[in-house]
């Protein structure tokens, strides 16, 4: 693209899935210029704590909807700050995970209920605004059956293919309409990435936590969805840590995504993958760059 940066848009349902999911790579791509925008859907308000090492911090609480939402804000922000990248808020409650059976209904008001164009018209406009060439975000099943995860999914998709069409979601001084021109499903936790770093913790002599999860997903036959894009990113998990350890409230600095050491992980599984869901460019999978087909070879 000569004379013009590169554009990424990573779409994410709250504060802390940017960190969990292709962190390394949208780290990677600030690194090189490309200019790169996480968009959090909802605020995290209704997040448990996760990390029992946790510590409010001075002058906040975090018993409220109101308290936790600004806590979580701090911790997006020293996670951008990591990542190299810049992030803005859609403004959206998180609809929080029901348990029980049955399930309780979700909060009125929350992000998963509203409909669908009205929860998709402020990314249709971003999308206009920021004009990306890709997007990123979750599969139809949201990755995991959050309620927020597989609304992000809708809205993101609904975004994409709505913001170049000048005849949907009309608004009076907005921005004029963009395609971006790739649409990709991001691969965090596929089982042929379990296994390898199940396999190479247990050749190294050291106790793997994954075993009971690949036999539980195996169990349940959980469908694995087809990667078609591989990045590099062993040189960037320094900043993927960075943006984990950010989010105090929701990762254990001891826990399920520092298990793995790091130089193992380096040498068995660098890459994060991404599935290609749309082009509206020729390219041809297997692909090692979001933005194949995109780039013009000098």
């Amino acid at each position: 693209m000569t004379g013009e940066p590169l554009r990424l848009m990573a779409v994410h349902a709250h504060p802390d899935d940017e960190s969990s999911k292709g962190a390394a790579t949208t780290a990677r791509y600030a690194a090189e210029g490309v200019e790169v925008l996480v968009v959090t859907c909802t605020g995290g308000e209704r997040g448990d704590v996760l990390n029992p090492s946790f510590e409010v911090p001075t002058g906040h609480e975090f018993e409220s909807v109101e308290g936790k939402r600004a806590v979580r804000r701090l911790e997006m922000a020293a996670a951008a700050d990591a990542l190299g990248v810049r992030q803005t808020w859609l403004g959206f409650v998180d609809s929080g995970l029901p348990e029980g059976d049955p399930l309780p209904p979700l909060p009125e008001g929350c992000f998963a209920l509203l409909p669908l164009e009205e929860a998709s018209a402020p990314l249709v406009e971003l999308v206009r605004e920021f004009r990306p060439h890709v997007m990123t975000t979750y599969d139809p099943s949201g990755g995991y059956p959050h309620p927020d995860h597989i609304r992000c999914h809708e809205v993101a998709f609904e975004a994409y293919h709505a913001a170049g069409d000048a005849g949907r979601y009309v608004v009076d001084g907005g921005a004029e309409p963009w395609a971006p021109l790739k649409l990709y499903y991001n691969h965090g936790f596929s089982m042929a990435r379990l296994r390898a770093a199940h396999e190479a913790m247990e050749g190294a002599g050291l106790e793997s936590p994954f075993g009971d999860w690949i036999e539980s997903r195996a169990a349940r036959e959980i469908p694995e969805r087809t990667a078609t894009t591989s990045v590099d990113v062993a040189a960037y998990f320094p900043q993927r840590d960075a943006a984990l350890t950010a989010h105090a409230s929701q990762i254990d600095p001891e826990g399920f995504f520092f298990a793995v050491p790091r130089d193992l992980e380096a040498d068995v599984w660098p890459t994060e993958e991404f599935e290609l869901a749309d082009a509206r460019v020729p390219t041809t999978t297997p692909e090692d760059d979001l933005f194949a087909g995109i780039r013009k070879e000098s």
